[in-house]
């Protein structure tokens, strides 16, 4: 997870062009609980990537719970309040399990301690708050930006420690951000607008929208 990327794309988002569904109970992990007693330690790549994880989650949360207040009929408080609220748990307990420090200081909205989430935080914001449509894009944006993200995570993981739980807990994460992804090229269709990828290969996310809904989770 490379902070320059972060960098980059921060500067990609107000040029980029431009309900809910289930991710296993309710929009959050649901299904079997994941079980972080055996949590090995983490070498220091992988502790780097939980710990920004943790933090991207909340990014997610963050702008879908400040768009919501002027987009009442898209699905963003439901995602935040259901789905990345769970997902930010989750890392946290990751994290303890791991003995590493929680980065989230503080649960306000904004609030980040990684000045470059801190800055994309606000790019969104900025693009999408200037119509309906560019928030719906933000939400996909930033649904393809998790799933990049998540997939990076767990190639490392299997490099590294091959601890089973965390790849389970990266998946989880991955399945939400599919179905929300699902959901919010699903509400641009009802503006008129035909979406386009933005972050991962237009095939992978054709891919996901032929797809149905997934119960992330659940056996």
């Amino acid at each position: 997870m490379g902070l320059i990327k972060i960098i980059s794309l921060a500067s990609l988002v107000s040029v980029l062009a431009g309900c809910g569904g289930s991710d296993g109970g309710s929009q959050g992990n649901g299904g079997n609980a994941l079980n972080f007693t055996n949590l090995q330690a983490l070498n220091a790549a992988e502790a780097k990537t939980a710990t920004y994880v943790r933090e991207e989650e909340k990014l997610a949360r963050d702008v879908y719970l400040t768009l919501a207040q002027a987009n009442s009929n898209a699905p963003f408080q439901t995602i935040a309040t259901q789905s990345e609220q769970k997902h930010m748990d989750t890392m946290q307990k990751l994290l303890t399990a791991a003995g590493l420090p929680d980065p989230v200081l503080s649960n306000s909205v904004g609030a980040f301690t990684d000045s470059d989430l801190a800055l994309l935080y606000q790019n969104l914001l900025n693009r999408g708050s200037t119509s309906m449509v560019e928030a719906l894009q933000v939400g996909a944006y930033i649904e393809e930006f998790d799933i990049q993200d998540l997939q990076e995570a767990i190639q490392e993981t299997q490099q590294g420690t091959n601890q089973t739980v965390v790849m389970q807990t990266y998946e989880r994460l991955m399945c939400g951000s599919r179905n929300h992804l699902r959901s919010f090229v699903k509400a641009l269709k009802e503006q008129g607008v035909s979406y386009q990828a933005q972050v991962i290969p237009s095939a992978t996310v054709n891919t996901i929208l032929e797809q149905s809904q997934e119960q992330c989770g659940k056996v």
